[in-house]
């Protein structure tokens, strides 16, 4: 294992440490906990956003907090959800008495910790939404998930539930287009190699160097098939046909692409990947209104991507082209 840390098991907090010391104006660390806020919070008037999950994803999550995105992050240990009482932690950081909305990934000690802590904040007086992200479309159930897996197109709930609350509006209509962006975004990955979590310090799983993994989830988990290494275009081929079977599109709508590299990928080969997927998109008559491609929700060093494709609208489009002050976006 080569890795550039110092204690396998103090990646995390070492990792939020930086973090603030290189973004000292936009974040802030809660004291005694892997919680980071944005460095005005709490907004006044504002709906407060929540999100987190296990640390190895990053930008995600503390990547998304600042103004237009997310209020707090809640990094876990390594592929390990964070505890309730660090997610409460959180929450009671972030309200200003507009409430606070939970944006989790599917997976089930997510969703277990997040209502948790929900119920705790509830018991304070708190006003708390909840919402589930299950955009992979790959497979349904898995080693920590009931359902579909909550994936890359996460990033998308973060930033247009963001820009709603940020422009004033209430619980219930950020919690409403959250829910909106949920049923509207759809994604896949697939993966060219493992990825080593420190403290293990051995890889997950292992893959010839002439293989991939088609489905494979953001931990690891198998996917729905391993079949000799593809050609972007074949990949595209196969990603977009899986997506857009999940989405209802006619001649002419338009939607927003993430190409998200799974940590290990050159961006050289996510541009030639994006090229496929854009003439794909084409014949099939979708608009790419706009397109995303870099590192958004990574799987430690793993080599690969994922597609999402969010089905957008004019309300859509508008809080997605509000701007944002976060360090991964």
């Amino acid at each position: 294992m080569k890795k550039v840390i110092n204690d396998p098991n103090g990646v995390v907090s070492e990792m939020l440490e930086g973090m603030v010391l290189a973004y000292p104006e936009k974040l802030r660390q809660l004291e005694g906990t892997t919680v980071l806020v944005r460095k005005d919070a709490p907004v006044t008037g504002k709906v407060a956003i929540v999100s987190g999950g296990g640390s190895g994803h990053e930008p995600s999550h503390a990547g998304y907090v600042g103004r237009g995105m997310l209020d707090a992050a809640v990094a876990g240990e390594v592929f390990t959800s964070p505890t309730p009482d660090q997610v409460y932690e959180a929450i009671k950081a972030v309200d200003s008495g507009a409430g606070v909305l939970l944006i989790i990934k599917n997976y089930t000690g997510d969703v277990m910790n997040f209502e948790m802590a929900a119920e705790m904040a509830e018991a304070e007086g708190i006003k708390v939404a909840k919402v589930i992200v299950n955009d992979d479309v790959a497979v349904e159930n898995s080693t920590y998930t009931t359902g579909r897996r909550g994936i890359a197109g996460t990033v998308f709930v973060h930033k247009i539930a963001g820009a709603k609350a940020e422009k004033g509006a209430s619980l219930e209509e950020v919690e409403a287009v959250a829910n909106k962006v949920i049923t509207r975004v759809k994604s896949m990955g697939i993966a060219l190699s493992p990825c080593t979590v420190p403290a293990v310090r051995k890889p997950g799983f292992e893959m010839a160097d002439d293989e991939m993994e088609i489905g494979m989830g953001i931990h690891g988990e198998p996917g729905t098939e391993r079949t000799k290494m593809k050609t972007s275009r074949e990949i595209a081929e196969l990603l977009v046909e899986k997506v857009l079977a999940e989405l209802e599109f006619t001649n002419g709508e338009e939607a927003a692409v993430l190409i998200n590299g799974l940590g290990a990928t050159p961006l050289m080969e996510l541009y030639i990947f994006n090229k496929d997927v854009a003439e794909l998109l084409k014949q099939k008559g979708v608009k790419v209104y706009k397109t995303f491609i870099g590192e958004y929700m990574t799987s430690i060093e793993m080599a690969g991507l994922s597609l999402s494709i969010l089905k957008l609208d004019e309300e859509l489009i508008n809080l997605l082209d509000m701007p944002v002050d976060v360090v991964g976006w």
